[in-house]
């Protein structure tokens, strides 16, 4: 019975506890269908509370259509919508993003922030031991290492959760043909452009016919294993890591002498550590960059990706200084246009009812809505300094901004273009950031102030 596997899936991996509330990340397709239905057999049992959340990419000539099916679902299910949108192909054009990372991104942030508004909710996502073993072959192909085989976690920063990671498409197709539960088709799904889209329909079906019908569970046993192996070689490089890098204001260095001596399996992981240390995430970070670091002569400079520079001084090896960022402070009292001079920034002001928030875009990127009512104005704007820190929107507690930036993926030398608001002294916005959890918009806010970059 597929709900009796997927109860042992959550209770194995520890994804939610009785009396939780879960927000479903609903696209109305296959997968996400099957899950939202599993739930709703195990909410009286578990006395979980359910909630459905949708975000619309504005990409195909289908997603009002989608959309609807999402609130027809809703509606039939009496459950709580919440209805993101965002022009995605836009977005990935301004940011340099393909549309698939763009489109993932803007997803998991809108679901994140709508369970944190929720209260603490976990998401759920769709994703099957086929997409496991699709995303292997795809990593394989692309010659990934351990981490990136180690493919789709079953749980991911104690929020994101995935019931179904251990049951194959072929049992989700035949519960919802058994339960005669309608879903919606995603097209995208059947372009061949798509590498993945040709694994699923090309690759994997050759090879349980002509080679081994059972790859599907093979291969997600092996992601296992090498997700617990890895896990393991992280905590020991870890430690390694803070033996061999030294931090000195918001300036680090790779102790080169500290590496010589343990097997290169170990050395690659300090220095991709030390890689995410400098630019906030390994994206587009290859095999050669890493190993680049070991062949630097001693006052030769390699680039990183986004103009990264790194400088081999002795058995040293660091972040080549730009130009210092220029320190500047400004008071604001919300009106006109800010224009921040040292970095060729500018930021308009507008005071707005709460009415208004159904109509509202939440981005970080480009601005930000507090509650009026518990700002005092003039704001101070400066920018970012050693040691600033505050509490950012769904966060458990205080943080260093350096801390937020490198979990944004916002490089080292990126960081210094993000001017700080404040009021009374607090932090209420970095750009880039997630709004001050104090100054956040509540169930008791009546005026928002909007903050926009122009």
């Amino acid at each position: 019975m597929l709900l009796k596997k997927v109860k042992k899936i959550i209770l194995d991996h520890g994804l939610f506890d009785k009396k939780e509330k879960i927000l479903v990340a609903y696209s109305g397709g296959v997968d996400s269908t099957a899950l939202l239905h599993l739930l709703l057999e195990l909410r009286e049992e578990w006395s979980i509370e359910i909630f459905l959340g949708h975000f619309n990419h504005m990409l195909r000539q289908s997603a009002e259509e989608d959309e609807q099916f999402v609130r027809d679902a809703a509606r039939e299910h009496s459950l709580p919508l919440y209805v993101g949108r965002g022009d995605v192909r836009a977005e990935a054009e301004a940011m340099k993003l393909n549309i698939e990372e763009a489109g993932r991104q803007f997803r998991y942030e809108y679901l994140k922030r709508k369970a944190e508004e929720i209260g603490g909710a976990k998401v759920a996502t769709g994703h099957t031991l086929t997409d496991q073993a699709e995303t292997f072959l795809m990593r394989l192909m692309r010659g990934s290492g351990l981490r990136g085989l180690a493919g789709i976690f079953p749980m991911v920063d104690g929020v994101i959760v995935r019931p179904l990671l251990e049951i194959e498409r072929e049992e989700i197709d035949a519960y919802l043909k058994e339960k005669k539960i309608a879903f919606r088709v995603d097209e995208s799904n059947l372009d061949r452009r798509f590498l993945r889209n040709r694994i699923r329909s090309e690759l994997l079906p050759y090879i349980q016919k002509n080679f081994e019908p059972g790859i599907v569970p093979h291969l997600g046993r092996i992601a296992a294993i090498i997700r617990e192996e890895d896990a393991l070689l992280e905590e020991i490089a870890r430690k390694k890591t803070q033996e061999s890098i030294k931090k000195k204001g918001r300036s680090a260095s790779l102790e080169l002498d500290s590496l010589s001596s343990v097997p290169r399996a170990l050395a690659r992981r300090v220095v991709r550590n030390f890689i995410v240390e400098l630019r906030g995430s390994l994206r587009r970070i290859s095999f050669d960059d890493v190993e680049s670091v070991f062949t630097l002569a001693d006052g030769k400079e390699y680039s990183l990706k986004e103009d990264l520079v790194l400088r081999r001084e002795g058995n040293q090896v660091f972040l080549k200084d730009k130009e210092a960022t220029a320190q500047y402070e400004y008071q604001w009292d919300g009106g006109g246009v800010l224009e921040i001079r040292e970095s060729g920034l500018r930021f308009s002001g507008k005071r707005m009812k709460k009415a208004e928030l159904s109509r509202l875009r939440f981005d970080d990127q480009t601005q930000a809505f507090l509650d009026l009512g518990k700002l005092k104005f003039p704001l101070i704007v400066r920018d970012r300094r050693e040691g600033d820190r505050y509490r950012p929107l769904g966060a458990p507690g205080r943080k260093k901004t350096k801390e937020i930036f490198r979990a944004k993926g916002i490089p080292l030398s990126q960081r210094g273009s993000h001017p700080v608001f404040l009021s009374r002294g607090e932090i209420v916005w970095i750009l880039g950031l997630p709004v001050s959890e104090k100054y956040k918009i509540d169930t008791d806010t009546t005026d928002i102030f909007q903050i926009k970059k122009q």
